[in-house]
């Protein structure tokens, strides 16, 4: 079987998805990295910048940017799988993904610096750049697969529906390598009534669309 390297944004998805699949810990690793069979999965942090952790993975025939995105189309409800044949980076870059068998690709994903927080700002960047989803780091590693020569593509799935954000307050709770950070949760709570009722919502809709992600990361190592 050709290796596939998974990389994820958060230690919640790569770990999420590790346990789904079961995958063991890589224990020489000082970041959530988990291999077995085919697969292998890194967290490489927010906006794909520790990706240099990638670079100590095993030479892969295959790069797919995993974890949660954000809804765009209105017609994307929580749990939906996004296999965009097209992403959109900064500056209007655009990169073709690579086919995936048993998992048909279609539309376009937009790759942002910032976290999305609201239902306003969503409905904007639809309008402006006509993608379906939203997420900060697939377009990072795309341009990284694409300069190693190495085929790219995408398997998301929707966290967040295109009427609601990311509170900005539940977003700062991951650090930028892509750790939960324990204190700022608590704090948010703290801060704000409402963010634990907020951050509950935000872990049933993760979970369920890990379950997504594993499941189609499962058809594809299948037919390779």
């Amino acid at each position: 079987m050709r290796p596939v390297l998974v990389l994820t944004a958060v230690d919640v998805e790569a770990r999420g998805l590790a346990r789904l699949l079961a995958l063991p810990r890589v224990l020489s690793s000082d970041f959530p990295h988990f291999a077995g069979g085919a697969l292998e999965i890194a967290c490489i942090g927010l906006r794909g910048g520790h990706i240099a952790r990638a670079d100590g993975c095993r030479p892969p025939a295959l790069i797919i940017s995993a974890g949660t995105c954000g809804a765009l189309a209105p017609t994307l409800v929580a749990g939906d799988l996004v296999v965009p044949e097209t992403v959109l980076g900064p500056g209007g870059i655009r990169y073709a993904t690579a086919p995936l068998s048993g998992n048909p690709a279609t539309g376009t994903l937009v790759t942002v610096a910032d976290v999305v927080h609201s239902g306003a700002q969503k409905t904007r960047l639809w309008m402006d750049s006509g993608a379906l989803a939203v997420d900060m780091e697939s377009s990072v590693i795309l341009a990284w697969a694409q300069a190693r020569g190495v085929m790219g593509a995408v398997v998301r799935a929707v966290s967040d529906t295109s009427e609601r954000g990311v509170p900005a307050d539940l977003a700062a709770v991951v650090a930028e390598d892509g750790r939960v950070r324990t204190l700022r949760a608590v704090s948010a709570v703290l801060a704000r009534p409402r963010a634990a009722a907020d951050a509950m919502a935000l872990r049933t809709t993760t979970n369920a669309a890990l379950k997504v992600i594993a499941q189609a990361l499962g058809r594809i190592v299948r037919v390779q």
